[in-house]
């Protein structure tokens, strides 16, 4: 595989698992409302309870979106790597390396 498909394939890797992780985020807030909301309809102290849902909801919400962009940011420093490496190779085996 060349350096540019590489590089286009780690590109295309990247969008794909931050597609997923937005997806996953996404998922995460409406499990949240739907909890919320399940627990407001309940008898007995459904105030307190959707409040209650709602705050750890919200939490696990964000700590998988936090989660969510700590990967994407590895991910995108991985692929930035490798396309560093990919352009040295480039200019090592073009003779352009050398100062």
């Amino acid at each position: 595989m060349s350096s540019a498909q590489q590089s286009f394939s780690h590109g295309q890797t990247q969008g794909q698992t931050q597609a997923k992780a937005e997806e996953w985020v996404q998922s995460t807030k409406e499990s949240a409302s739907a909890a919320a909301q399940q627990a407001k309809a309940s008898a007995g102290h459904a105030a307190d309870r959707a409040h209650s849902a709602a705050n750890t909801s919200g939490e696990t919400a964000e700590r998988n979106k936090e989660e969510a962009a700590g990967f994407l940011q590895q991910t995108g420093e991985q692929v930035k790597n490798m396309a560093h490496g990919a352009v040295e190779t480039v200019k090592h085996t073009l003779g352009m390396d050398k100062k």
